[in-house]
């Protein structure tokens, strides 16, 4: 039977990029007065108490200088420029050893700004109250993060390479995953015109 504690969760927010079809650290543009790292550490941290993490890589000291102010676990990965897999077993595997007690961890990039703590709420309230082992949002016709993975799947987190991300997880489980709606989800920011189409459409609260 699924723990019901909210607080035995966890997230890694995974900020390794280089952005290079942004031209600079699109971990750091700013979107309703915060930087989009600030905005889902803050975001991490109401959902799962205090229990995030976060991986750099690329800029590592202008993303950890960002970091420096906030209650967030940080670990660099020196293998960033390996691929995504990289980054989620880096943060998974120091998560774990901060808090071995988690019964599940989220997934999550950090250029989706419409990401919340009410979305990560509902990841796991519906792990809680489902069966499955995997629960990711649904959007725009795709699977994809934020996702939470429950504890069977850290080996398989830790166990990942190159270029594989979470969907990699997703398209070997199918039977064995919930999803919630991200309405949103689908907008995320990898390049200025992308950032711009963002601030024009929110004009009123950029």
């Amino acid at each position: 039977m699924k723990q019901l504690h909210t607080h035995n969760y966890g997230l890694v927010i995974l900020a390794a990029g280089s952005s290079s079809r942004m031209g600079q650290p699109k971990q750091l543009i700013k979107y309703r007065n915060k930087s989009l790292l600030q905005h889902t550490v803050d975001e991490a941290n109401t959902a799962t108490n205090n229990k995030t993490m976060v991986v750099t890589g690329a800029n590592r000291d202008l993303l950890e200088l960002e970091l420096r102010q906030l209650p967030v676990h940080v670990i660099y990965n020196e293998q960033w420029e390996t691929g995504m897999a990289s980054s989620i077993s880096c943060g998974v595997d120091a998560l774990h050893k901060i808090f071995p007690y988690l019964y599940g961890i989220i997934i999550c990039v950090c250029d989706q700004p419409f990401i919340s703590s009410a979305l990560f709420n509902k990841l796991i309230e519906q792990y809680k109250k489902g069966h499955k082992g995997i629960v990711a949002c649904h959007y725009h016709d795709t699977l994809g993060v934020p996702v939470l993975f429950g504890k069977k799947y850290f080996d398989a987190l830790l166990a990942l390479k190159g270029h594989e991300g979470a969907k990699t997880l997703l398209s070997q489980n199918a039977d064995d995953i919930e999803q919630i709606e991200f309405e949103q989800g689908n907008i995320d920011i990898d390049t200025m015109q992308d950032y711009e189409a963002l601030l024009n459409s929110n004009k009123d609260v950029a």
